[in-house]
């Protein structure tokens, strides 16, 4: 079955590296596996990248700075990184050169600032669309990298479960419902015991 995927540019014969941007969602992790589908047939690296900033900003660690925070989130943010990819793959290829990198900064200006090369290739999670996508922000690092990237860029929509819970009604019924036995077994059909 072939992906769906919008860019600013085809992906190039003689990719050398893959950049994704990884953050652990579903609509990254779609990304992430086609990202290893595109770096194995151009042999070429595979780079999943996690960006994090501190909370409150990078304003908010200026006023009251810790070195002992800045390794917790550091960690936290390797601790992601590894999970995402446990969540992707199951575990990490052996036969495909990864090189996981975690750094500090806003999604889209790290993303760019590491695929700058004319022979890279940028894979983005596409966001989705929406009120619900608007509210979260969804979509705004694809957005950014395809408007002001220097290499080829592929945006990956996100599966169509994320896509249907981006639908407001949708996702107030999925978040506000109880769950129980009784419940789950009516929903497919069964009697409850």
């Amino acid at each position: 079955k072939r992906l769906p995927v919008a860019g600013r540019r085809p992906a190039m014969t003689g990719t050398r590296r893959v950049i994704v941007g990884t953050s652990g969602s579903p609509g990254s992790l779609r990304a992430l596996r086609y990202a290893e589908a595109v770096a194995r047939t151009q042999s070429a690296i595979l780079i999943p990248v996690l960006t994090w900033v501190p909370p409150g900003g990078d304003r908010a660690d200026r006023l009251q700075p810790s070195g002992y925070l800045r390794h917790v989130w550091q960690e936290a943010a390797c601790q992601r990184l590894r999970d995402a990819l446990i969540a992707a793959w199951g575990h990490i290829p052996d036969d495909l050169p990864v090189q996981p990198l975690v750094r500090r900064g806003e999604p889209g200006r790290v993303l760019l600032e590491i695929a700058s090369g004319p022979d890279d290739l940028l894979v983005v999670g596409a966001g989705g669309r929406g009120a619900l996508a608007r509210i979260a922000r969804s979509g705004q690092v694809s957005r950014y990298c395809l408007a002001h990237s220097r290499c080829p860029v592929l945006a990956v929509p996100p599966p169509a479960l994320a896509q249907e819970a981006g639908h407001l009604r949708l996702a107030w019924k999925f978040w506000s419902r109880t769950l129980t036995p009784d419940s789950v077994l009516r929903d497919h059909g069964r009697a409850p015991a």
